[in-house]
């Protein structure tokens, strides 16, 4: 769309054209750039003598190249009603940060009497980026083309040539104290081959981070729980991001690789009013329909239905689990457990050092039970691996795989 033609709104012949090219990119299974900026419909059109014009078949033709082939919205500016409505279809969202993104402008904001606004008013990249929207935020659209260009390269196969970072560093990634946090996003960088990771939605959902990158060439979908929030649980948020990116892996046929520290699903009478039990089930419903490999490595904590979510629904459902040594595991967090495990022996303790040293031994026994390496003895994970031999691991695993299944007809959802 053209923003200084009649604003970019769309007309009747506007319609026309852009359904012969969303046609001929679904027959020819092209990917889709759609460049948002506009104002939606065109009142008082007269190429066409039509009433509502609510037949054309521009947003379902749009909505139909999901999970055919990449659909990419880009918008630098303002994005209003009609145009919105097509760039939430997309896959991805790359904004500028002067974007406005509104399913209504400022004209039909007021003739509904809704009351008076600036363009600047509705829809501001800060909000938008923040409430999940806009997966990519950038600062012009020469960036926002980039971004483009660099997505569209995950799913133009394997590169030739990478640089391979020093697999030593990712040893030092979780601290040697288990109750210090750190940031999972170091471990991703340390995975991935130089300068291929790209975020997405990293205003929304920050319990889980989400990117495309790429191991030795090959393209794959990384997620990982994020210490820094919330201890790594997963919240309603968090795990909407995380289903939905398992969702545009697999249209795709994007390996997915997970790493995993979480003390499990976010629980609570508060959190239950975002109505949790919906939301984080999607991780097990998106995995359970996945026709991609899916790999996970535990880096620190694994407990609990969010660990199994994380695992695309059980240790076993991944081609490998793997742990790193510093891995710990059970049915919910070791300090939880033992308060409700051991609530009788800790109340017969006096109360004060007695007690606390009783609380730090059972904690000590459970993480002991719950250790990498008694869960590889179990069978429960595969294997227990040094850090820096993450990344070879990965390679071989997605060199062993057949690649994608043929789905029945997958879609990215917008959500």
């Amino acid at each position: 769309y053209d923003a200084t033609v009649l604003a970019g709104t769309q007309g009747m012949r506007n319609h026309a054209k852009t359904d012969r090219i969303l046609n001929l990119a679904l027959q020819e299974k092209l990917p889709v750039v759609l460049f948002a900026e506009g104002g939606g419909g065109r009142p008082g059109d007269v190429d066409a003598n039509v009433l509502a014009g609510l037949h054309v078949g521009t947003f379902a033709a749009y909505a139909a190249l999901s999970g055919q082939v990449p659909v990419v919205g880009v918008v630098a500016g303002r994005c209003f009603a009609g145009n919105a409505a097509l760039l939430g279809c997309s896959d991805v969202i790359i904004a500028t940060r002067d974007s406005n993104i509104g399913m209504g402008g400022p004209a039909m904001i007021e003739g509904g009497g809704l009351g008076v606004f600036t363009p600047e008013q509705v829809g501001p990249s800060d909000v938008q980026h923040a409430n999940g929207v806009i997966d990519v935020l950038v600062d012009d659209e020469a960036a926002a083309v980039h971004a483009a260009r660099q997505y569209l390269g995950f799913f133009q196969g394997r590169t030739r040539d990478w640089i391979t970072p020093d697999p030593r560093l990712l040893r030092a990634v979780v601290p040697e104290n288990r109750l210090r946090v750190y940031d999972t996003r170091a471990a991703m960088a340390g995975l991935v081959d130089a300068g291929s990771l790209l975020p997405l939605r990293t205003g929304f959902g920050v319990g889980i981070h989400t990117a495309l990158a790429r191991i030795e060439g090959r393209p794959v979908g990384l997620m990982a729980n994020n210490p820094l929030h919330l201890g790594g649980a997963i919240d309603a948020d968090a795990a909407d991001k995380g289903a939905r990116f398992m969702q545009l892996c697999n249209a795709h046929g994007l390996p997915i690789v997970s790493l995993i520290d979480t003390p499990g699903f976010m629980v609570g009478p508060e959190v239950e009013k975002t109505a949790q039990v919906r939301h984080v089930s999607r991780l097990f419903v998106a995995a359970a329909a996945l026709r991609v490999p899916f790999f996970s490595v535990v880096l620190r904590k694994g407990y609990g239905l969010g660990a199994m979510g994380m695992a695309a629904g059980g240790f076993h459902a991944p081609f490998f689990t793997i742990s790193w040594p510093t891995g710990e595991f059970g049915g919910m967090g070791l300090e939880g457990a033992v308060r409700l495990g051991f609530r009788k022996e800790l109340e017969a303790a006096a109360e004060g050092p007695e007690r606390d040293a009783l609380f730090t031994k059972l904690v000590a026994q459970q993480y002991r039970h719950g250790e990498a390496m008694n869960m590889a003895t179990t069978l429960e994970i595969d294997a227990v691996i040094d850090p820096a031999d993450t990344r070879a691991w990965l390679a071989r695993g997605l060199a062993s795989c057949g690649g994608a299944r043929t789905p029945a007809r997958p879609f990215v959802d917008t959500w």
